[in-house]
């Protein structure tokens, strides 16, 4: 009887990807849209100089919030993943 190693079968390169998207928005604390940076398929909206419309844009294409954390007194970070 020979011996048979099973194995999981490897990812192959060009294999469509099954994961999630992340979107990170950084705001001020007077709602001032900073900066947005994203994972590289990522499906975003155009965004706006105010943060809750960029935000809201985001929500109402089905990312839902994942994280707000205070970087500094006036630099919020929103993690977003769809």
């Amino acid at each position: 009887m020979k011996n048979l190693i099973r194995t999981q079968p490897q990812p192959l390169i060009g294999q469509a990807w099954a994961g999630k998207h992340v979107v990170i928005i950084h705001c001020s604390a007077n709602n001032e849209f900073i900066n947005l940076y994203k994972s590289l398929h990522a499906p975003i909206e155009p965004t706006h100089p105010n943060c809750a419309e960029t935000l809201s844009q985001l929500l109402s294409i089905g990312y839902r919030i994942y994280a707000i954390t205070p970087i500094t007194v006036n630099l919020v970070q929103y993690v977003l993943v769809l």
